[in-house]
């Protein structure tokens, strides 16, 4: 069933499929082409007017749900299907094709392999353990990992999925450390319950550094905020990735996803521009020793804080 139908609707399931100004034998009814969902798509919700670039799609609720992120970061929820306008016409938007090895760009290295093998045949995961036998899903722990970004999201489901996977550890977002302390009140960190954060340039003297003494001196040893050095989490990506020596420092006051951006000489613009860069940087990333060792100690260090004996 047609996941944007969940009744009999005697209008049909695509709003676009039918034009009652257009009269006579000749007229053709303008058919929605099917297209597979893209992060970095530009889209526009017919019914709403709403027009974003694709920054995730998720399964929810029983449905394909698609994510649009607007020019001024402003974002809304759609279900996949038909009701969307694609350059100019309309299309239904099928979820994403299966995952493939990503081509390779000049001077960027080609990205992960399918999977990693030891010489006795056992499956590695990417971030090195020794991935366990496939099983049913486990429930997930009451213990938390949070991330302050999407593409911290992204980048920790990449190298590290597997492993929380088979933990049953849920990744949430924090969308900026500033809601550190409000998300802490809702879920009260203590006992067998623990959160763990991943922050952003936590260094000596910074915001995020005052803020994470604060909150770890309240919560005690329910809580554990470790940070990386990196402005943003695409410099925990090692630049040869990309084909650099270093990453450019990017000067006060200019966006630093879009300045890398056009450092690489890679469009810049468009939130879509910043989507479909970020997701050629992650495409780079093939396992844990394409990271900078910062972020691997951090990562590994809230796993083990969160799993410890004891937590659930």
């Amino acid at each position: 069933m047609n996941p944007r139908r969940s009744f009999d609707d005697p209008y049909g399931p695509d709003i676009l499929s039918h034009d009652p100004h257009r009269q006579g034998p000749s007229a053709r009814r303008p058919r929605s082409a099917p297209v597979h969902a893209e992060i970095g798509m530009v889209l526009e919700d017919v019914t709403t007017g709403w027009v974003g670039a694709i920054t995730r799609v998720e399964k929810s609720g029983g449905m394909h749900v698609l994510e649009l992120e607007d020019r001024r970061g402003r974002r809304r929820s759609f279900p996949l299907g038909p009701g969307f306008w694609l350059d100019g016409k309309p299309v239904e938007v099928l979820p994403p094709r299966p995952s493939r090895a990503p081509a390779r760009s000049p001077g960027i290295a080609p990205g992960a392999p399918a999977a990693l093998t030891t010489p006795g045949g056992r499956r590695v995961t990417n971030s090195g353990s020794i991935a366990a036998p496939k099983g049913p899903a486990r429930v997930a722990r009451a213990s938390r990992l949070w991330v302050e970004g999407r593409h911290d999201a992204e980048l920790v489901q990449h190298v590290w999925g597997d492993d929380l996977a088979e933990a049953g550890v849920v990744v949430q977002l924090l969308d900026g450390v500033d809601n550190l302390e409000a998300v802490l009140d809702d879920f009260q960190p203590g006992g067998t319950t623990r959160a763990g954060v991943l922050v952003d340039h936590l260094v000596p003297g910074s915001k995020e550094s005052r803020i994470a003494q604060a909150l770890q001196a309240r919560w005690g040893q329910g809580l554990l905020v470790v940070g990386h050095p990196f402005v943003d989490i695409w410099q925990a990506v090692k630049p040869q990735r990309v084909g650099l020596e270093r990453w450019p420092e990017i000067p006060r006051g200019t966006d630093i996803k879009r300045g890398t951006l056009a450092h690489l000489g890679w469009p810049h613009a468009t939130q879509a521009d910043i989507a479909h860069g970020w997701r050629r940087i992650l495409a780079t990333v093939r396992t844990y020793k394409d990271l900078e060792p910062a972020l691997l100690g951090r990562v590994e260090e809230l796993i083990d804080f969160v799993t410890a004996p004891g937590t659930r």
